[in-house]
């Protein structure tokens, strides 16, 4: 395992980790509580020290889950979650000091753990990050050892820049892949990035940079990539990046060429990422135990070399700058 600087936190951890959206059951199935733990323990077993989960995913069972593993290792696990995404509406008035603390209290409580190493904010919306009390809350929950760190989960590049005004804000989680490149050219070249840890969402586009989907792929109703598109259930960037998805199959044939050779393109998406010094670590999913050893596999894989880089590049301006790159 390789393992990284997070930020101003004096933290090493691994620079591909496990993100816990779907783990144990996957986008439209229910639940599977001994498939999440099997495919929580075979990352640690593999020198996996950072997990990311959230209150809302699966309804608090991911969470759950998380918490059930990381007190059975004897290594030190850091545990990242987040909160935010249950105010329903989903507007700025909606968070309040009172109610975040409630959040963090609550995970503590479903994990059964004595502190959270990182408590995120989880996509709140813009107006949330210009709220001085907000950020004053998470400094209270530190101070009160509830919480170790505290980060913001962005859909926007311009709202990562202004939680970085904020003292108790130690790491921005942002989507960054091959589809997706704003983040290398406005944030990754703040001055201050190497006081943040930059955690990496998103890498495979929700499966397109996989290279297995099709025109013929079916996605379940109950499936964020079915209802969420067009941006229905919540910000359409999650789903495939944004992108058009016939448009991103026909990038990814292109992208395949790119790396042609026996290694899947999922791996090289998530080498690729790696090849930007700023990222701290890499959060891909696994809904099965073999997709968590295929995507630590990329870590082997040789560094992408400069005429790659570029025609990665190529495609990326070719299919999506027009259309997507101002809007994240």
């Amino acid at each position: 395992m390789n393992f990284r600087n997070f930020g101003k936190t004096g933290w090493k951890i691994s620079e591909v980790a496990l993100g816990t959206w779907q783990v144990g059951g996957g986008w439209g199935t229910d639940f599977n509580e001994k498939k999440a733990q099997r495919i929580l323990h075979s990352a640690i077993d593999q020198g996996v020290n950072f997990i990311d989960t959230a209150d809302v995913y699966d309804t608090g069972l991911s969470e759950k889950a998380v918490g059930e593993v990381v007190k059975q290792s004897r290594e030190k696990i850091y545990v990242a979650t987040k909160c935010g995404r249950k105010i329903q509406p989903h507007v700025n008035e909606g968070y309040t000091p009172e109610v975040l603390r409630k959040f963090v209290e609550g995970s503590l409580k479903n994990m059964g753990l004595e502190t959270i190493d990182l408590i995120q904010l989880h996509c709140p919306p813009t107006p949330v990050y210009h709220r001085d009390e907000i950020f004053e809350e998470f400094g209270k929950l530190k101070e009160e050892g509830k919480i170790q760190e505290m980060g913001v989960s962005v859909e926007l590049v311009d709202e990562a820049i202004a939680a970085m005004k904020y003292d108790i804000v130690s790491s921005i989680q942002i989507i960054f892949n091959m589809f997706r490149h704003k983040p290398s050219e406005q944030l990754f070249t703040h001055s201050d990035i190497d006081d943040f840890g930059i955690i990496a969402r998103v890498p495979l586009a929700s499966g397109l940079l996989s290279g297995k989907l099709s025109p013929s792929s079916y996605f379940a109703p109950e499936d964020h990539r079915s209802f969420n598109r067009n941006g229905e259930a919540f910000d359409k960037g999650e789903t495939f990046s944004g992108v058009d998805y016939q448009k991103g199959l026909q990038a990814v044939e292109e992208l395949k060429e790119i790396f042609k050779g026996n290694e899947p393109l999922s791996a090289w998406a998530i080498r690729w990422i790696l090849m930007f010094p700023q990222v701290s670590t890499v959060i891909p999913g696994a809904s099965k135990v073999e997709q968590v050893s295929a995507n630590l596999h990329a870590m082997n894989l040789p560094e992408v070399n400069t005429d790659q880089m570029n025609a990665v590049r190529n495609v990326y301006e070719k299919y999506f700058k027009p259309e997507i790159h101002q809007l994240w």
